[in-house]
């Protein structure tokens, strides 16, 4: 017979499963919620769609109906605990009968946490951070802006491998290949938002859409973002009607991180040349790197980001890896900052 926490990880591993059903583009993070009845049979499980939808557990609840009573509920985020668009998931976890609460992540969310500890004053058996590194690898972004204040930021470069963005005459089309290219796409689609400077705009006149091999768009695109103080052209393309678009008259990062939690956005994709890069480096501002690294030598050219002020090799930023995978002819370095860990 399978241990207790045996049982426990399983059921949890299928609340993680079921909430990837949820939008990464949310504002909201993604919750699955698996009620299980007291002779370990699966009753209900359900998951969040959405902001203004029903909360994973509600889901759970309304599938189950009566026969929630007596049953563990195995959740991946801590069951919220204040009115917003829906009501409190504590309540009605309590209300239906939930004997067992088993949660992966607390909720940092100073508005909507309490809700383990509501639950235990009705008498509800609850137990936090069943595979808490799992569930908080699935809402990584999420909970960064909840903690820190901020969206997480992703920066992504192409780069030859003697560190080049573009040839001397300033192309840059294309250093990768066509599969980097596409998986750059559904890297977008995951990400709230696009980040680039005037510069990049002006020069490559981008349209910072999510799209697929075929030119089609996905359903759910980021909201593009330009910030710097240059004028655009009206007809520029990234104004076009494929996905909303801001432009940020600053130079601050900071500023465009602000604009950008005040959004609700959580996971931003900085896709800006070599100086706007640098800006987000030089103030710490990047939490992960994803470089598409191209087998081609260019010898000259304008480099992948432009100085950071390190003079020295014992100042050098060092990135931890995370993946590293070959994709057509490239190679694909992901890596998080030390700081970010």
């Amino acid at each position: 017979m399978q241990d207790q926490r045996t049982t426990d990880e399983q059921w949890m591993l299928r609340a993680l499963v079921v909430a990837k059903h949820g939008p990464e583009l949310d504002a909201n993070p993604r919750v699955g919620c698996v009620l299980v009845g007291p002779d370990g049979v699966l009753v209900a499980e359900g998951w969040h769609l959405g902001a203004g939808t029903l909360h994973a557990e509600a889901a759970a609840l309304e599938a189950a109906g009566e026969r929630a009573a007596g049953c563990t509920a195995y959740v991946t985020l801590e069951p919220c605990h204040h009115t917003g668009r829906t009501d409190p998931c504590s309540r009605a976890l309590a209300a239906a009968g939930v004997t067992r609460v088993v949660h992966a992540v607390s909720d940092p969310n100073a508005a909507a946490g309490g809700g383990a500890a509501w639950l235990e004053t009705q008498g509800v058996v609850v137990e936090a951070g069943l595979l808490e590194a799992e569930g908080e690898g699935l809402n990584r972004s999420w909970l960064h802006r909840q903690r820190t204040g901020r969206p997480w930021v992703t920066w992504k470069l192409a780069t030859t491998l003697d560190g080049r963005s573009a040839a001397a005459d300033g192309t840059s089309q294309w250093i990768t290949g066509p599969e980097s290219r596409a998986d750059v796409h559904e890297q977008r689609a995951r990400c709230g938002a696009i980040v680039v400077g005037t510069g990049t705009a002006l020069t490559d006149d981008p349209q910072l859409t999510a799209r697929y091999p075929d030119g089609s768009l996905f359903a759910r695109q980021p909201l593009r973002v330009v910030m710097g103080q240059r004028e655009l052209p009206a007809e520029a393309r990234v104004f076009d009607a494929a996905a909303e678009t801001v432009h940020l008259r600053t130079r601050s990062p900071r500023e465009v991180l602000a604009v950008l939690a005040e959004r609700e956005i959580h996971h931003v994709w900085l896709e800006g040349g070599p100086t706007v890069a640098a800006a987000f480096m030089g103030e710490g501002l990047v939490d992960e790197i994803v470089a598409y690294v191209a087998p081609v030598l260019l010898g000259r050219g304008r480099q992948s980001v432009s100085d950071l002020g390190i003079t020295t090799i014992a100042d050098a930023l060092r990135l931890e890896p995370t993946d590293t995978r070959i994709i057509g002819h490239d190679v694909r370095i992901t890596t998080i900052l030390e700081e970010s860990r």
